[in-house]
């Protein structure tokens, strides 16, 4: 929902915008585990790679469904809950804060 409210606000600000949205979604289910489990990343890169914030989610419902059998990186999972928090609050805030000017602007 945070990176909704972004590339919602960013569409109305810049027109050209709603080209770059759907290479970003793209380019996203690349990086997110969708396909393949996130356990292959090496040990030294899983850390960084749980930056990506579906991460954390990609891989607690993989664990919530499956059980056992899915092991679940905790400092990963905590860290991508902690950017999907961070993600809303800022897309709230800049939301709110260009909402004023969207009937101008359209």
């Amino acid at each position: 929902m945070g990176v909704g409210l972004w590339f919602a606000s960013l569409n109305v600000k810049y027109r050209d915008f709603r080209f770059i949205v759907p290479f970003v979604v793209q380019f996203g289910i690349y990086l997110s585990p969708v396909g393949f489990s996130s356990s292959i990343v090496p040990a030294k890169w899983r850390l960084l790679y749980s930056l990506n914030p579906m991460v954390g989610v990609i891989d607690g419902f993989r664990w919530a469904i499956i059980g056992g059998e899915a092991e679940l990186y905790l400092p990963g999972f905590l860290m991508s809950i902690g950017l999907v928090a961070l993600l809303l609050a800022s897309g709230i805030w800049y939301f709110r804060r260009t909402e004023r000017t969207f009937a101008d602007v359209i």
